[in-house]
C-alpha cells in the first residue's frame, strides 16, 4: 500500500492529480459512449433505406403486374373484336349487327383505356426507377460509411481501452496516497457534480467554471497551501493556478510515459 502524503500541499497535489486522472477517464468513457451511438444511427438509417428499397422494388413489381394485366386486357379485347367482327358476317338482321357493332366499339374503347393506363404506368415506372436508383446509391454510400465508422470505432475502442486501463491503475495508486476523510469528501463532491469536477483551480479570480469571484484574502489562503479550502459557491475544493499547471504537466508526462511502456511491449 502506498504511503499517504503528509503536508497540506502534498494532499492538494494528490487530490488534484486524482481529479485530473478521473477527468481523463470520464472523457474516454464519454467518447466511447458516443461512438457506438453514431454507428447505431448509421445502422438505423441503413435499415430505413433497406425498407425503402424493398418498398420501391415491390411497387415496381406491382406496376409491372398492372402493365402486364393491361396488355392481357388488350389481347382479350382484340380477340373479342375479331370474334364479333366474324360474327357480324353471319348475322341475319340489322338488330344483331348493331348489337355486335356496339360490342366492337366497347372493346375498342377498352383497348384505348388499357393503352392509356399502360402509358401512365410507364411514366410512374420511370419515376420509381429514378427513386430506386437514388435509394440504392444512398444505401451503398451509407454502407461504406458504416464500414469505415465501425473500423474507426474498433480502433478507437482498442486505443482508449488501453489508456483507460492505465488511468484506472494510476487512479488506484493515487487514491491510496490520500487520507480516507479527504477521499470521502472528494468522492461526495464529485458524485454531486454534473461534470465530475470536485477539485478545480482558480482562474480569473474565480473557481474554474464559476463566474463568482473569490475574495482576495481567500485567494491568498489558497495560494499559501496551508489548508484544504472549499469554494463556498460551487462546493468544490480549490487549488491555485500555479499548482494546477505544475500537476497538469506532471500528470501528462506520467501518462505518456506509461502509454509508451505499453506500446513498447
Amino acid at each position: 500500500m502506498a504511503k499517504q502524503v503528509q503536508t497540506v500541499e502534498d494532499k492538494l497535489r494528490a487530490i488534484y492529480d486524482l481529479q485530473l486522472i478521473d477527468s481523463k477517464i470520464d472523457r474516454i468513457r464519454i467518447i466511447r459512449g458516443e461512438l457506438p451511438l453514431e454507428v447505431e444511427d448509421l445502422e438505423d438509417e441503413i435499415a430505413g433505406l433497406q425498407t425503402r428499397l424493398t418498398n420501391l422494388e415491390e411497387e415496381a413489381k406491382e406496376i409491372d403486374r398492372q402493365i402486364a394485366e393491361k396488355k392481357n386486357g388488350i389481347l382479350d379485347a382484340e380477340g373479342l373484336v375479331k370474334k364479333y367482327t366474324e360474327q357480324q358476317n353471319k348475322v341475319r338482321n340489322n338488330r344483331e349487327y348493331d348489337s355486335l357493332n356496339k360490342e366492337i366499339e366497347y372493346q375498342g374503347l377498352e383497348i384505348q383505356l388499357h393503352k392509356k393506363r399502360i402509358k401512365e404506368f410507364g411514366v410512374i415506372k420511370e419515376q420509381k426507377a429514378l427513386l430506386l436508383g437514388e435509394a440504392k446509391a444512398k444505401f451503398e454510400e451509407r454502407m461504406k460509411d458504416l464500414e469505415i465508422k465501425k473500423s474507426e470505432l474498433d480502433e478507437i475502442v482498442a486505443e482508449t481501452q488501453r489508456e483507460e486501463e492505465i488511468l484506472v491503475e494510476l487512479a488506484s495508486v493515487m487514491r491510496e496516497k490520500i487520507e480516507e476523510r479527504l477521499l470521502h469528501g472528494y468522492d461526495r463532491i464529485r458524485g454531486a457534480s454534473k461534470n465530475g469536477l470536485a477539485v478545480v483551480p482558480i482562474e480569473r479570480e474565480a473557481s474554474a467554471g464559476s463566474f463568482i469571484k473569490i475574495p482576495p484574502q481567500r485567494q491568498l489562503d489558497v495560494s499559501a497551501r496551508k489548508k484544504i479550502i472549499v469554494d463556498e459557491h460551487s462546493g468544490r475544493i480549490i487549488v491555485d493556478k500555479e499548482l494546477a499547471d505544475e500537476e497538469i504537466e506532471r500528470i501528462e508526462k506520467l501518462i505518456n510515459n506509461e502509454l509508451k511502456k505499453v506500446a513498447a511491449k
